[in-house]
């Protein structure tokens, strides 16, 4: 007969417990996409899959997640391109002041991001920049370079440079030798580095209000509209990107489990 052990019962009904605090608001915001609601969206008022097909009539809110998305591309080009080269010289090339820049590179992520936003705002007002759409991009650029530096910086010392050198003795040249080996190799990293860098910049608020002026993202929008509830069609969307992510996880782990079991049966 086996004894029954509160220890054992404890971790699944916490990690539960811990499951359904995490996904209660998510599960409340797909709920409330297909509110049947006018104006506020706070009550339930009945079923309805208006706001889905016509969720742009509040075209406040598509202009809101158009700039989102605008900001959010231009950033991760950016600071891909910046936070994959800083990462290379980091890891290949020994310099004056590297300790320096490597440890300037993780002040944006350990300083909180009202004081950053805060900074920024205060930078810009004295150099007679007005905020908006160039004033948000650069902030951005700024706070995500950060985790595309260490993003890649991994995947640099991951690589074996027997292969460059390799190339190199095959008479490539330094373009050739990082167009077609080091740039493929370092692929999986950068695309890495440029989902989480376009997630950060689509997901922030607080730089993004002390540095947007009159231009509105999806972020601030819904911080704006919480007040009198945010409408449907804001749910929607939230609830679509929501829902892509989870596909495009699961693609990639069923690709992924395809690979390894066609490598395993080779």
């Amino acid at each position: 007969m086996r004894k029954f052990s509160l220890g054992k019962l404890a971790l699944p009904v916490y990690s539960v417990l811990a499951l359904v605090f995490l996904l209660t608001p998510i599960a409340y915001t797909i709920l409330f996409s297909f509110n049947d609601s006018t104006r506020s969206n706070t009550v339930w008022e009945g079923f309805t899959l208006r706001h889905w097909a016509q969720v742009c009539n509040r075209q406040d809110v598509c202009d809101a997640v158009t700039n989102s998305i605008v900001i959010g591309i231009i950033s991760t080009i950016f600071a891909t391109i910046l936070g994959t080269a800083l990462a290379i010289a980091l890891v290949r090339y020994s310099f004056r002041a590297r300790s320096l820049v490597s440890l300037s590179l993780f002040l944006p992520m350990a300083t909180p991001e009202v004081v950053l936003g805060a900074g920024l705002a205060g930078l810009f007002f004295n150099a007679g920049v007005g905020a908006g759409m160039v004033t948000i991009i650069i902030a951005h650029v700024m706070f995500c370079l950060s985790f595309v530096v260490v993003t890649v910086k991994a995947r640099v010392q991951t690589l074996d440079p027997t292969l460059e050198e390799a190339g190199a003795d095959l008479y490539a040249n330094p373009r050739q030798v990082f167009r077609k080996i080091t740039l493929p190799l370092l692929m999986p990293g950068i695309i890495s580095a440029a989902l989480l860098s376009f997630a950060l910049s689509f997901d922030d608020f607080i730089i993004t209000y002390f540095n947007s002026g009159s231009v509105s993202t999806f972020p601030k929008y819904i911080y704006v509209a919480a007040a009198r509830g945010v409408p449907a069609e804001a749910n929607v969307i939230a609830s679509a990107v929501f829902i892509l992510a989870i596909v495009i996880v699961l693609a990639t782990q069923i690709r992924g489990a395809i690979k390894r079991a066609k490598l395993a049966k080779s």
